[in-house]
Formats: structure tokens, sequence, C-alpha cells
């Protein structure tokens, strides 16, 4: 039994040998395959008695048992190396501080919208939105703007190759001023017969389209129009409610405003807002802010109002312009870029 013995030692020692499960398999061939020593082994039984085949092929059972035996061994043990190395390869300095997800935050202009919102509600106005695709009746006409008026043009704004169902034809708005002809129209139908009717008190703030880039202008960009119609609404509304406005956005009492006057089709008459700091790096400068105006007799029938009746004031303002003056940003499009760097400042 001998040569059984020294087999075993042999495929004992060709398993230990294989570095790689590969190698590990050939070895296995040379002593289990088809044509492996232990089945040539088997085979040599034909030739021996039935008492011999009976004691020897309990031997070469057991040989085989034994080397299969071996051959688990060594693969457990270059499956655990394996794994070791793997280990090692991946290993994590649990001492570093945890990889967190980053915190994000709201963008500098949806902040100001927000503002602008919170402050004018608590004056009592609504707040409305409506399509950023419009037609040009709602974007022009119904804004007592004329057939030649520039705006119109291609240069300024965006038209959409489509009609509305009328056959008007579509743009992209150039301005949230069609919110107040929608919002007063159905405001004015809501409340026919009411005697007084309610005044209308109402902010549109939104993104907005026009034919535009530098580095205060971006083809796409926010407005916010106001508007206080009822049938004793006058200037002196008007300049307590940005009065109040300004200085509440600001945080400072130390702001001056002040009236230019201007033309605006929607308007009559009509003027820039322009304000003033009392410190800071922008102090002693006059700076536009805003448009406004006394709502035009023909807007106002275009609201369903009568205009002998029903009077009020409508004003313009761009929130891109007022988060650059309250975050002392120079270029309107950063805000636009997407630089995460820029952004996470205002967290």
């Amino acid at each position: 039994m001998n040569d059984l013995e020294e087999l075993v030692q042999a495929a004992s020692a060709d398993f230990a040998a294989a570095l790689t499960p590969a190698q590990l398999e050939d070895a296995k061939a040379r002593y289990t395959g088809k044509s492996g020593r232990v089945t040539e082994l088997l085979k040599g039984m034909a030739a021996l008695t039935p008492e011999e085949k009976k004691t020897r092929g309990a031997a070469i059972n057991e040989t085989k048992r034994r080397i299969e035996a071996a051959l688990t061994e060594r693969r457990e043990a270059l499956a655990a190396a394996q794994l070791e190395a793997q280990l090692r390869a991946e290993a994590l300095d649990v001492t570093l501080p945890g990889r967190q997800r980053g915190v994000g935050g709201l963008h500098p202009v949806s902040r100001t919208m927000e503002r602008i919102e919170q402050i004018f509600a608590s004056m009592g106005f609504d707040v409305a939105d409506g399509p950023e695709i419009e037609t040009d009746w709602y974007s022009f006409t119904a804004l007592n703007n004329p057939e030649n008026h520039p705006a119109r043009s291609m240069q300024d704004t965006f038209y959409v190759d489509l009609n509305d169902e009328a056959g008007r034809p579509l743009c992209l708005r150039p301005h949230t001023s069609p919110m107040q002809v929608r919002y007063s129209r159905v405001h004015a139908q809501r409340h026919a017969g009411l005697e007084p009717m309610p005044e209308i008190r109402v902010i549109a703030p939104g993104r907005t389209y026009r034919v535009d880039s530098d580095a205060t202008h971006s083809p796409m960009f926010h407005q916010c129009e106001g508007l206080w119609i009822g049938e004793n609404v006058s200037f002196k509304d008007l300049k307590a409610v940005f009065t109040d406005f300004f200085r509440t956005f600001f945080e400072t009492d130390d702001l001056q405003l002040r009236f230019r006057p201007s033309f605006f089709p929607f308007t009559e008459p009509s003027a820039e807002v322009d304000i003033a700091f009392a410190d800071g790096p922008l102090k002693g400068r006059w700076l536009e802010v805003a448009g406004s105006g006394q709502v035009h007799p023909n807007v106002v029938r275009n609201f369903g109002l009568d205009p002998e009746r029903y009077i009020g004031f409508a004003f313009g303002m761009g929130p891109d312009r007022l988060t650059m003056l309250r975050y002392g940003v120079n270029d309107l499009r950063l805000f636009f870029d997407g630089d995460l760097r820029f952004l996470g400042q205002f967290k």
C-alpha cells in the first residue's frame, strides 16, 4: 500500500504548490480526472481476483477520499487568501470622517421671490400665476401697446410658431403684466353686481423671456408685476406701498425713494422708481428698481371695469436686479451658470 500513500503525498504536494484556482484544477485533473492516476488505478482492478478487488478497492477509495479532502482544503485556503487580499485592497480607514450628503439650499433669486411674496402678502396682496406661453393680445394689445411698438418685434420677443384658438400669435411672455389682465377679468366677473366691488390687489411674480443677454440682462429672467385697483387708489398709495416694501426688503429705514417721470403704454402718468441708500457701498447713488404708474383707462376697460369709476396703479420690478443689490452681485449671469461654488454662498 506504500504506492497509495505516496500518491496521497504527491497529490497534497501538487495541491499545495498551486497558487491559483486554475492551477489547482489542473492538479486535480492529474489525480481524479478521467485519465488521472486514481482513475487509472480503478481501471487496473479488472485484472484482480474478487478477494483482491475487495481489499484493493477499499484502499483506493480511501486514497481518493484523502486526495479530495486535500483538494478541498487547498481550495478553501486559496479562497481565504483571495478574500484577504481583496480586504487589504479595499481597506477603509475608519478614523476618517464620514462622507455626508451635501445639503442644498434655495437659489438666491428664489429667496428673493419668496421674500417679495411675503412682504406684499402682509399688505393684503394676492399672488397670481399664469402661463409662460402667452397670446399677443394679453402680452401687448390688452396692455395698450400699439401695433408698431418695438417690443412686438422679433428683436425683443420670442414668438412661437403656433396660434391660439382665436388665431392670435403666441409668444414667450416678455413680462408678467398679462396676469394683471387675466386676474382682473376673472375678479370683475366673479364680483359682478357687488357694490362696491372688492379692490384688486395682486402681484404676479414669475419667469419672463426677451432677446437680450449681457452682464445685466438674460434671455430668461424674472419679473414681479403688481396691481392695485379700487375707487380711491392714488399715487399716494403707490408711494406708501413702495416705501414700505423697499425698506422691509433691504431691512433699513435709511433709504430714500424718488419717482422720475417716464412713459409706459399701459400707465398714464408713468414713473420710474429709484432708491438711494444712506450707507454701504452704494451710498448716495440713485438706483433704478421699478417702473410704475396709474393704470391707463384703456387697460382698465380691458380688465372689464369702468375707468370712470375704478382707478389704481400698476408696477413692475425685477427680482434678479433686487437680488444683485441685496447680495452685492455685479453680474446677472452668475445666477444662471449653475456654479455650485457661487450658489453655495447663499445657503
